[in-house]
């Protein structure tokens, strides 16, 4: 029998005694072990290039046993990547905007041969031919942040060309010939001034690696308590949104690639004294160093997301694979072999972190 209709004043009594009273029921989701995972690593995107750091050094010291461990080739690694520690840098904040900066280790080595040119050739005193030098990173930066925000065109397209022009104009103002290190102590030796060591027992660093850590920490407060860092994050998430909310995102995109630029140009000063001359073809592969070191970092290539702490422990794990499976008697070849791995298992891991559940 279908049941009697009732009335609206005898539905509202039924709701008012408690015999007609519904809850709302909600679907609980309960996540897994993996899914808490995918949480936390998605809230904490350093943590991956940590943990993959700690392992590493772990797994070749048990490997290597105390030559790994000891003082002198941990500092060394310090020592070797700091170069493309700072390149990275400059590499992070475009990639954090969703862009890619392929000409940064050739706006380095550009910069390097300006000033060796001015301080040891012409006779310019080498802090002025250092400040030309920072004028000129900027610039070149410009260049680049110029094609991308007003002529619209894709970023790896922009620098892939740049990372050209500005090869070209090296090998042309340099005549293909390095300036010696015998010349720069004769002429500028204040251009060697990173490569001086810092002697800690049998610890040796130098202001080189103590430039690359301070370059970070500044970028980390300026990304992380500034608004300018909040409109770069913004930027990289969304531009559409970030422009909805008010942020000039073409002035910011251009301040982004011109201090990436100012940091190539601090690097080229730090790579003088790395390497102690002036050569127009060092760093060749510095570009795709520093991507490396980036993408290994966990700061995703989509933009928007990672710390820029995480480029150091990228470059520090890039140096201590390199030096762990050195000691270890691998071959070159495979020390490459395995760095191409580190690549792919990072960019995985990025996505699969990029998909984590509500």
């Amino acid at each position: 029998m279908a049941d009697k209709a009732t009335t609206p004043s005898q539905d509202f009594e039924k709701v008012l005694d408690g015999s007609d009273t519904k809850v709302a029921e909600f679907e609980v989701t309960r996540h897994g072990p993996i899914d808490r995972i995918q949480h936390i690593l998605h809230s904490n995107p350093t943590l991956v290039p940590v943990i993959v750091l700690i392992v590493s050094v772990i797994a070749f010291g048990l490997i290597a046993g105390d030559r790994f461990f000891s003082a002198f080739n941990l500092s060394l690694i310090m020592q070797q990547v700091s170069i493309i520690g700072i390149l990275a840098a400059a590499q992070s904040l475009v990639i954090i905007t969703a862009g890619i900066d392929l000409s940064v280790a050739a706006i380095m080595v550009l910069m390097s041969v300006i000033v060796g040119n001015m301080a040891v050739s012409w006779g310019v005193p080498a802090p002025i031919a250092l400040l030309v030098g920072f004028v000129g990173g900027a610039l070149a930066g410009m260049v680049n942040g110029l094609l991308v925000t007003r002529l619209k065109l894709p970023p790896f397209i922009v620098t892939l060309g740049t990372w050209n022009i500005f090869f070209a104009l090296n090998l042309w103002l340099s005549g293909a010939q390095s300036i010696r290190s015998q010349d720069i102590d004769a002429a500028a030796p204040f251009l060697k001034f990173f490569g001086t060591n810092i002697i800690l027992g049998n610890a040796r660093l130098t202001f080189g690696t103590v430039l690359m850590v301070v370059i970070f920490v500044v970028l980390w407060y300026v990304l992380n308590k500034t608004p300018w860092g909040r409109h770069v994050y913004m930027i990289g998430d969304d531009k559409e949104a970030a422009e909805m909310a008010g942020v000039r995102t073409d002035r910011t995109l251009m301040q982004v690639y011109m201090v990436a630029g100012l940091i190539c140009a601090i690097a080229a000063w730090a790579s003088i004294g790395r390497i102690g001359a002036i050569s127009p073809q060092s760093f060749y592969e510095g570009n795709l160093s520093s991507i490396t070191a980036v993408v290994i970092g966990g700061i995703s290539l989509f933009g928007g997301r990672g710390s820029i702490m995480g480029a150091l422990f990228g470059a520090l794990i890039v140096g201590v694979f390199e030096s762990g499976l050195r000691l270890a008697g691998v071959d070159v070849l495979w020390q490459v072999f395995a760095t191409g791995w580190l690549i792919i298992i990072a960019v995985a891991i990025d996505q699969w972190i990029r998909k984590v559940s509500a």
